[in-house]
């Protein structure tokens, strides 16, 4: 096991996924091997830095509520008797397995018909225990008694029964009816006896992506077999593509369910009992099979009674501690729980490249560090250290850039720009000065400028004189036997109408026409005088009506 970490994690060795998968495998085999029909005993991964932020309590039970529930099933209390039976059977939180417990405490919540007691009891009489003889009569008794009453574990305990023929004979059909039945109701063993039938083809088709979906539901209840199962499909590509990573974690994880798994309770015990060496000495050991907690565990105490000089006075840790540092053991140990996704670990060892203990001073790891840390655990304290931290990070990098900066130039440009820097300085200040009058100009009176400037260019372009802004006064009224305005200049005055461009005189004929009235003599006095400027008016109208046209 202690190779197969060496191996995944690079350390001290090439990292080599193949290898790694083999003796991973290795191990989880063995430990599959010996999962009885309960699913194997609970290991309990209490982190002590997380039980330290919750105010000591890590999910152990301490004895004053212990006592209190032996209390209530001593009265009769049935949801006790049934809660002190399952944490005898299977173990956790501080309390040992106690088959002998485990079985007084079903019988008594069985004889008041409690469904889930009567189905915990036909599982401990189908393993058999050193206080019960094996019977498969016995259990099919009790499962029958909680499936009647539609309990989802004495519905997979039948199908079991059936399944694989122990006092009752083989009907894959009855256990894949019980099975799904059970699965119905998300019980762990109905999920993953449901994939092992899929997976194999018993009593239904082989069909692999039903059984991995089986084997996922049941890996979500922390089921082992379902790890183990699922580790076997990814390393061999069944049913799916072949993943070494993802099948050496798998492995990984049902390697650490072993009997080896039992020395987290111990030295987490020993720790609480104020045995700081013995605890360590363990959490050490574990570190070193690769089990994250462990590992984070380790760097706690060494971290805490080495650095912090705490109020206890644990000589043999500090001094273990101080040779860890001078070898950079503890940032190991804090560098692997963080690879494996502990953000605690990435806030303490910010702090390490930040103070630079056990390591050279890096404010950019301590950044990248930080960051990571709040990405993932979303702390307020961590987002103000990182503002602080990166602020002081940019002054330093501003140090440093100018002193490369002045490498780079060379040492005569750079004394040419120490002459002349009010200079420049004020030519920099009118540049900015410029760009803020240009930019805080009105926008209307931006965008008038820019129409003003198009219509322009547009006229340039078509060969007609650009229209003045001075208003054209209007023509006086044509006294009788005046010449007419001509057509173009009545049908222009139409609300309704749309003259056609054919409807008006080209532009240079109507000029010619206004030259010729405007040099003859005038001899009908003033009749003839506004004729010229009804004339000239009108020619002028046209010319503007014929350029409007071909704008448009």
């Amino acid at each position: 096991m202690a190779l197969g970490y060496r191996y995944f994690s690079g350390s001290g060795v090439a990292a080599s996924c193949e290898k790694a998968l083999d003796y991973y495998r290795r191990v989880a085999a063995s430990v599959a091997a010996e999962v009885s029909f309960s699913g194997g005993a609970t290991v309990q991964r209490i982190r002590l830095q997380d039980e330290m932020d919750s105010g000591g309590y890590g999910g152990i039970l301490d004895n004053d509520l212990i006592e209190y529930y032996q209390l209530l099933a001593d009265k009769g209390d049935v949801q006790a008797q049934v809660g002190l039976g399952q944490l005898h059977y299977q173990g956790g939180r501080g309390i040992a397995r106690d088959p002998e417990q485990a079985l007084h405490y079903f019988q008594q919540a069985a004889e008041s018909g409690n469904a889930v007691a009567m189905a915990f009891l036909g599982k401990i009489y189908l393993e058999g225990s050193e206080v019960a003889k094996p019977s498969n009569e016995t259990a099919f008794k009790y499962f029958k008694k909680a499936a009647s009453l539609n309990n989802p574990v004495g519905q997979s305990g039948l199908g079991i029964l059936y399944l694989y023929g122990k006092g009752v004979d083989k009907d894959y059909k009855r256990a894949f009816e019980y099975f799904s039945k059970a699965a119905e109701q998300s019980w762990v063993d109905g999920q993953l006896y449901l994939g092992n039938m899929y997976y194999q083809g018993w009593g239904v088709k082989r069909d692999y992506k039903m059984a991995i979906k089986y084997y996922n539901l049941a890996s979500q209840s922390g089921h082992v077999l379902a790890f183990f199962n699922l580790a076997d499909m990814h390393a061999t590509g069944t049913g799916m593509l072949r993943s070494c990573p993802t099948a050496v974690e798998l492995y990984k994880n049902v390697a650490e369910r072993g009997k080896w798994g039992e020395y987290l309770m111990e030295a987490h015990s020993d720790y609480k009992n104020g045995l700081y060496d013995k605890a360590l000495l363990k959490y050490l050991l574990l570190a070193e099979l690769g089990f994250e907690v462990a590992q984070s565990n380790t760097a706690y105490i060494l971290d805490r009674y080495s650095i912090d000089n705490g109020s206890r006075d644990v000589e043999l840790i500090r001094k273990f501690g101080q040779f860890l540092f001078e070898n950079k053991c503890l940032n190991s140990q804090l560098k692997v729980s963080l690879d494996l996704g502990y953000s605690a670990a990435r806030v303490r060892l910010g702090d390490y490249y930040y103070y630079g203990w056990g390591t050279i001073i890096d404010y950019e790891m301590a950044a990248s560090h930080y960051r990571i840390a709040s990405e993932q655990q979303n702390n307020a304290q961590v987002y103000l250290i990182i503002n602080l931290l990166l602020n002081w990070l940019a002054v330093l990098f501003a140090v440093k850039n100018a002193e490369d900066l002045k490498i780079i130039v060379g040492p005569e440009t750079w004394d040419s720009l120490e002459l002349y820097w009010d200079l420049y300085l004020v030519s920099l200040l009118f540049l900015v000065l410029g760009l803020m009058l240009i930019l805080r100009r009105p926008p209307n009176q931006r965008l008038q400028r820019g129409q003003q400037q198009h219509q322009h260019h547009q006229h340039q372009r078509n060969g007609v004189p650009a229209p003045t802004t001075t208003p054209r006064p209007p023509a006086a009224a044509t006294p009788p036997g005046a010449a007419t305005t001509p057509p173009a200049a009545s049908t222009r005055s139409g609300a309704t109408s749309s003259p056609s461009v054919a409807s008006f005189p080209a532009p240079e004929a109507a000029l010619n026409s206004a030259t010729a009235s405007s040099t003859t003599p005038i001899s009908d006095g003033v009749a003839k005088t506004e004729a010229v400027g009804a004339t000239n008016g009108a020619a002028a109208e046209a010319a503007s009506s014929n350029e409007d046209k071909k704008n448009e």
